[in-house]
């Protein structure tokens, strides 16, 4: 294989959109709270390691079942990448994480390593219990709560990004399970979207993208006419995406949907501006 066609296996195996969408969503919360240059690169950095960590151990635990279901899209499941390379870069890039955690504190370093923690045991069999859905809950709200953390001197964060995090975490869980749950199945994999089935799937993505509008209208003290406008995007968007998926039985406009959500939501962080000293 060509140095060009192992370069795109790697970042294939990675799972690159949620890693992209993960990052940029670091970058948002750091520059809202404040971060430094260095401090919003650090961070974003640990992150970033940290998802690479996350994707590559996924595709390495499910390269039988991937070539069970004839995925082609999967280069560990394809021959294409070795196990051993890729246990090494699991190993290697997590290392990577927790050594650009460290300047943020010890504090900061636990949030990240718990939830690192998480999301690996989702990927080594969660994913295939009823309690799917919790790694997703953890890993996500703690997310902002490591951003928050590596400040100057350790504050914690509002609740209210927590869980804001953790919303956003359940309807990625919901959505990003949708176009696999055929082939899970072939395999046994029944997470909680798998028992739901795909219209509970779309629900409970539909009612966590709502949650996220309501806590940041109420968090962020937005002006009456902004408030309704946020609120009537989100339902708009979160119905008529979701539905309209639905209808077509196109799992990408549901997944869409939620990168629409979740983008409104970072763009209003961002542009109130919030420090930790506007918010405590």
């Amino acid at each position: 294989m060509s140095w060009t066609g192992t370069s795109w296996a790697w970042v294939r195996a990675a799972h690159p959109v949620p890693v992209l969408v993960v990052t940029g969503l670091t970058v948002c919360l750091a520059v809202s709270f404040g971060h430094s240059a260095l401090g919003a690169a650090l961070v974003t950095g640990a992150v970033l390691a940290g998802q690479l960590s996350v994707g590559w151990l996924n595709d390495l635990v499910d390269a039988s079942r991937d070539a069970r279901a004839g995925r082609v899209a999967k280069p560990v499941a394809q021959g294409r990448l070795a196990p051993t390379a890729v246990v090494g870069m699991v190993v290697g890039s997590a290392l990577l994480a927790i050594a650009l955690s460290l300047p943020g504190g010890w504090r900061a370093v636990a949030a990240h390593l718990l939830a690192l923690v998480s999301a690996w045991l989702y990927d080594l069999g969660v994913k295939a219990t009823a309690w799917s859905v919790l790694p997703y809950l953890v890993s996500f709200g703690l997310l902002p709560t490591f951003v928050v953390l590596s400040l100057p001197g350790a504050p914690l964060p509002p609740l209210w990004l927590v869980a804001l995090g953790a919303l956003l975490g359940c309807a990625a869980h919901f959505v990003n399970t949708l176009p696999d749950l055929a082939d899970d199945a072939k395999v046994g994999v029944r997470g909680l979207p798998h028992r739901l089935g795909a219209n509970g799937s779309r629900v409970v993505t539909a009612v966590a993208l709502l949650g996220s509008a309501l806590l940041l209208v109420g968090a962020l003290r937005l002006g009456g006419d902004l408030r309704l406008l946020v609120l009537l995007f989100t339902t708009l968007a979160a119905g008529v995406g979701l539905c309209f998926g639905r209808r077509r039985g196109d799992t990408r406009v549901a997944f869409q949907t939620v990168l629409l959500v979740a983008t409104l939501d970072m763009a209003l962080l961002l542009t109130a501006g919030l420090s930790m000293g506007s918010t405590a």
